[in-house]
């Protein structure tokens, strides 16, 4: 029977070749447009690590002086470098990595395998070792530094694949040196291809920006005072020859994560960053009453806002477009079906029942959401490459993965029935008797 409601919806649709093409063209001017929307806000409110989003924390502590203090203030979204380093020290979760981001002279081997390539800047992450399994980087060569390179502030450095091949032409480096501001490091391992969408981590500063380029040792760019970048926030006045970064600087600027397996574990660990808190509060240190948070991944993305407000916007006005679309070609499919209401009424004359007609009329639906799919497919793929040329930071994660390619087809398909309902509805009810009559 389906076989047979095809062969008619077919025919029906060529009979009727510019009102078919007005349909097509709605539903896919529909779907493409909020496809392309719907995608852009998939990947950048993805989950950048599903398998472990739920064991990861971002202790929060709030160290600032009670002047201007205001009741139920959210802590500071970093830690100052004491607290962070004592926070390591206690090692008290499961993993720990403190963290800041920074730029350095990268000096390439002129004989190197890369060619002679002029000194330039690279981005650099400064951390610790846990870093790197704790949110699962992967390694193409070699390894992460170990614990003890990390407190002897070892000269060891980890790179990105893209500055592996364009300073090593894609060879494995590891154990080669790379020379960093006036200082030799030796490569310890090179990462494979990595971009977490955000860029979880630090949220300071760009959401959706390329992984950094270098990864080293936090305790040897302290050693060595190697120049950071990023959010700072400096809440009380430091003594005279104190500058920003010193271990008892009053400045919040570096990020710190945790990983806990359980939520037992979980609420222990917020138990200990409270009685720390409380510790420094009775040692003078901290002055305002004790106020710590520790978000999961995931709740600490939503507090950060970190899909922009303009692709949210455009998602809103996409559907909009979506259900004019949509309204338009339920009045078009009206009057495809009631104009064919002399026909209807001889096939119910001769026996049809409203279910047929009605099913022939959803078939028929469908074919025009199959035939919208597929371009509103092609134009989705439109968009995102129209996405792409743009000059933001997200315009490189605009793709379109397996799971949003099925949505646009079902979106189309099942858009085209709902869309077909009425006018079936409405077809199914024609009286035989009167059009016999008429005719």
């Amino acid at each position: 029977m389906l076989r047979y409601y095809l062969e008619l919806a077919l025919l029906s649709l060529r009979r009727s070749k510019v009102l078919t093409a007005l349909m097509v063209v709605a539903i896919a001017f529909g779907v493409g447009a909020s496809m392309t929307t719907l995608t852009v806000l998939h990947v950048l409110s993805g989950d950048p690590l599903p398998e472990k989003s739920s064991t990861l924390y971002y202790p929060q502590l709030d160290p600032r002086t009670e002047d201007g203090f205001p009741p139920g203030d959210d802590p500071p979204d970093q830690l100052t470098r004491l607290d962070a380093e004592t926070l390591l020290a206690e090692g008290r979760a499961d993993r720990q990595a403190l963290m800041t981001g920074g730029q350095a002279a990268v000096l390439p081997d002129p004989e190197g395998p890369g060619g002679a390539i002029e000194p330039f800047y690279a981005s650099v992450r400064y951390t610790s070792t846990d870093f790197f399994p704790m949110f699962d980087v992967p390694f193409s060569a070699g390894r992460p530094w170990d614990a003890s390179e990390d407190e002897a502030g070892g000269r060891v450095a980890v790179i990105s694949k893209e500055l592996n091949d364009k300073l090593f032409a894609g060879e494995d480096s590891a154990g080669r040196a790379l020379r960093i501001d006036d200082t030799e490091f030796r490569i310890v391992g090179v990462l494979d291809r990595w971009r977490p969408a955000p860029r979880f981590y630090d949220l300071t500063t760009s959401h959706f920006t390329e992984a950094e380029e270098i990864y080293l040792p936090y305790s040897t760019s302290r050693d060595l005072e190697m120049t950071r970048a990023g959010s700072m926030d400096c809440f009380d006045t430091r003594p005279p020859g104190q500058t920003e970064t010193d271990l008892g600087a009053p400045c919040t600027w570096i990020q710190f994560w945790v990983e806990i397996s359980s939520p037992d574990d979980a609420a222990s660990y917020l138990a200990f960053l409270e009685n720390y808190s409380e510790e420094q509060r009775q040692a003078g240190r901290f002055e305002r009453p004790v106020n710590v948070r520790l978000p999961a991944l995931m709740d600490w993305l939503e507090e950060n806002e970190v899909v922009p407000s303009d692709v949210q916007l455009q998602t809103w006005l996409a559907l909009a477009f979506f259900a004019v679309c949509l309204i338009n070609t339920i009045g078009l499919l009206l009057a495809k079906f009631l104009r064919r209401a002399p026909e209807i009424g001889v096939r119910r004359a001769l026996g049809a029942s409203r279910r047929a007609v009605f099913s022939q009329c959803l078939v028929e639906s469908g074919v025009i959401g199959i035939a919208g799919g597929c371009l509103g497919l092609a134009l989705t793929l439109l968009g995102l490459w129209a996405v792409r040329q743009q000059p933001v930071e997200y315009a490189e994660l605009a793709q379109l993965d397996l799971a949003m390619l099925i949505a646009t087809l079902v979106a189309a398909i099942v858009s085209s029935l709902l869309a077909g309902l009425l006018p079936a509805w409405r077809a199914c009810q024609i009286a035989p008797a009167m059009q016999l009559k008429s005719h």
